[in-house]
């Protein structure tokens, strides 16, 4: 009879190609992270020393160029005409009667711009948030 040689096989685990993998993941997070824009529209803010601390859910953006922009949540802001703001936030509204509503309004637009925002809210009793940057 033959003897069989055993050979004792050493099976070990290797971390270095998981650890390699962890880093990727942590920088793949971390580039993709900086592209996220809460407000994509470039909108210089006037300057406050009071801030709110509500949270807005609906959003409502004057531009420079006097462009309206509309947003309800995490939704990106589409552009819409005047007409089209009434009917948006009463959208809104009926899905979330306790909303509040942000405007950003650049600070080169004329006053009346804001008014004419400020009197579409007061005709619907939505409640309003003048957003500015602190000083």
């Amino acid at each position: 009879m033959a003897l069989k040689r055993r050979r004792k096989i050493n099976a070990e685990f290797s971390m270095a190609s998981m650890t390699d993998m962890i880093f990727l993941l942590l920088i793949f997070f971390m580039i993709t992270s900086t592209f996220v824009v809460p407000n994509a529209i470039e909108v210089m803010l006037p300057q406050s020393a009071q801030q709110t601390s509500a949270k807005p859910l609906t959003r409502v953006t004057i531009d420079a160029n006097l462009n309206y922009f509309v947003a309800f949540g995490n939704q990106k802001e589409k552009r819409v005409n005047f007409e089209e703001i009434a009917p948006f936030l009463q959208e809104t509204y009926n899905q979330d009667p306790e909303m509040f509503v942000a405007l950003y309004a650049d600070e080169t637009i004329p006053y009346s711009e804001v008014v004419k925002i400020l009197d579409l809210a007061n005709q619907n009793n939505f409640k309003m948030i003048l957003v500015t940057r602190p000083k």
